[in-house]
């Protein structure tokens, strides 16, 4: 399905004067109408990330009693284990307070269950051995809010358990002995889009102020707390939650702090991820190059690894571990791009990409570490939701599938709740989502959920689409008009970076396919006399196409800076393309 191109209208008087009462350059007034931004209070509103716009952790739901669950814990010295969940945002979760509890001179471990083995959450088998070893506390991150059965189960066996989520809640509340979510039934947090890691960070905020007694911690525990932004940050951002309100705050601190004091082992990551030799650190930094990292240690079952690399000393244990995760990644790198090849074959010779509400792809042998990435870019190329199941092959009757919407507004959580009764058990929330289904159930499945799915079409009359901020030219673009665009960051969900639309765009030499598998595209473009680098990342298959175009071409791009070996130069990533036509302003 193509996605329509939708450009803002310009409303000069509107610019003009947030321009004036904000103080603001002419591009970031532009800019911050279009994402309707009107008055300079909510440009100031939404321009300050000032750390004291936190709100004080008391707040968050839950808190308190987890709070004074944890401090008698850490005064008596009771066995406590964080259970976090397996993804980029558990483990940084996870870290978050196994570092705050030592810190502390709590008796604490950790355990992240192993996703190929055990599943997402908590799981009953994992809970009996913790209590046999005699934890008498499980802190859950970034999982547990559906865990009705695992609740009891702890009772039964004489363990507290507290929960720290941020995941769409069922219709039942476990029984836990205390719950800190954002969205808590009977609450009102002003903001209930805090990811795993930045609900673990309020509760170690919390932590460190009932020790000392105040809401001023020691310079120890400040120095923790900051410290833990660049976690929260990484987090926040492989979370895809919208970058908006606190989150602003937390992602933008959290680089900061990534930059100039990181933890140990993000020391050694960043070393070999090349990111200690850049001039400046952002969202995409963690999105490209820290958090497949971590992720990828999650995906092929050693999570415990990338939480050690992050609450270990420094060392030459964490410089091993860095490596070691950094060529995990390479592993997972070749292991999604075969599943991605193998899935998007079977798109176009079994069902329809282009026309189909949504696809639903199954194929014996699909990693399951990867087929959430794998969902996630068919259903970018195809702008619709995708499920992505791997089949065992070895005579188990259960499937495991994973889901993405793209760059639809589709609730995926409420079309698997159309298709429930095909499913084992799912979980996740509107954009992402797993499931288990038995392997007899899948073609039944694949024609509720795509019922589901088209109903949504019509009932919301969604259009995919990419929405455009404003017309610039190339000759428009330079290193000054960047950094007054960067006045918006951190971008991310909700707020991405800005999207410019280019008319009368000409190749000034064929396009060429890179990068691994010849996954990506470069091309020079050029407009009058100006000529820019443009990348199209995960679509070489634009190439032939591109170049056989004749005459010129429009193009919707994110400019960035290309800062390498000191040597700052503005480039384009290409968001579409189309032969030249017009765009009507909508």
């Amino acid at each position: 399905m193509k996605r329509q191109w939708k450009i803002i209208p310009h409303d000069a008087d509107r610019v003009e004067n947030l321009m004036n009462s904000a103080k603001l350059p002419a591009v970031v007034a532009q800019l911050l109408v279009s994402r309707g931004i009107y008055t300079a209070e909510d440009a100031s509103r939404f321009l300050d990330t000032k750390l004291m716009g936190l709100r004080d952790p008391q707040e968050l739901p839950g808190i308190p009693e987890a709070t004074s669950i944890l401090v008698e814990a850490i005064e008596n010295k009771t066995p406590i284990v964080i259970y976090g969940d397996y993804d980029c945002d558990g483990m940084t979760g996870t870290a978050i307070l196994v570092n705050g509890l030592r810190l502390f001179n709590a008796d604490v471990s950790y355990h992240v269950p192993n996703r190929l083995e055990d599943g997402y959450g908590l799981n009953e088998e994992a809970i009996r051995k913790l209590a046999d070893r005699g934890k008498k506390i499980i802190v859950s991150v970034d999982c547990g809010i559906t865990s009705v059965a695992h609740a009891e189960l702890c009772k039964e066996l004489g363990v507290k358990l507290v929960i720290t989520d941020h995941h769409t809640i069922g219709e039942q509340l476990p029984d836990a002995d205390a719950i800190v979510h954002p969205r808590l039934p009977g609450t009102a947090y002003p903001f209930g889009e805090l990811c795993g890691a930045g609900v673990a960070f309020k509760l170690a905020w919390s932590l460190c102020q009932a020790i000392c007694g105040a809401k001023k911690v020691t310079e120890r525990m400040r120095r923790y707390l900051m410290q833990s932004l660049s976690l929260t940050a990484i987090g926040t951002v492989a979370d895809v939650v919208p970058l908006l309100d606190e989150n602003r705050i937390l992602v933008e601190h959290g680089i900061r702090m990534l930059r100039a004091e990181p933890l140990p082992g993000l020391t050694e990551l960043m070393k070999v991820t090349k990111l200690d030799q850049v001039e400046s650190l952002n969202t995409e930094s963690i999105g490209f190059n820290i958090a497949p990292r971590l992720n990828a240690a999650g995906r092929l079952g050693q999570a415990q690894l990338a939480v050690e690399l992050m609450t270990i000393s420094a060392g030459e244990r964490a410089t091993q571990l860095a490596e070691y995760i950094h060529q995990l990644n390479t592993t997972r790198d070749s292991l999604q791009r075969s599943v991605y090849l193998a899935a998007d074959k079977l798109a176009k010779s079994e069902f329809q990409p282009e026309s189909d509400p949504a696809l639903v792809l199954a194929g014996v042998g699909w990693h399951q570490g990867v087929i959430g990435v794998v969902a996630g870019r068919l259903a970018d190329k195809y702008a619709k939701p995708v499920f992505v199941i791997s089949l065992d092959g070895a005579g188990k009757v259960e499937a495991v599938g994973s889901g993405r919407v793209g760059g639809t507004n589709i609730n995926l959580y409420d079309a698997l709740c159309e298709c429930d009764h095909r499913l084992v058990r799912f979980g996740g929330h509107k954009a992402a989502a797993g499931l288990t289904i038995s392997e007899r159930e899948i073609d039944a499945f694949r024609g509720d959920f795509n019922e589901a799915v088209a109903k949504q079409w019509n009932d919301k009359e969604i259009v995919p689409e990419i929405v455009i901020d404003a017309e610039a030219t190339l000759g428009q673009l330079n290193l000054e008009v960047l950094k007054q665009m960067d006045m918006l960051a951190p971008f991310g969900a909700a707020n991405p970076r800005p999207v410019l639309y280019c008319r009368n765009v000409e190749l000034d030499e064929p396009a060429r396919k890179m990068g691994g598998g010849d996954r990506h595209l470069t091309v020079n473009l050029r407009q009058g006399n100006k000529v820019i680098r443009g990348v199209a990342f995960g679509a070489g298959d634009w190439c032939d196409e591109l170049n056989a175009t004749e005459g010129p071409i429009e193009i919707a791009y994110r400019p960035v800076v290309n800062d390498f070996r000191g040597f700052r130069k503005v480039e384009l990533h290409l968001v579409d393309w189309r032969p030249a036509t017009t765009l009507a302003a909508v």
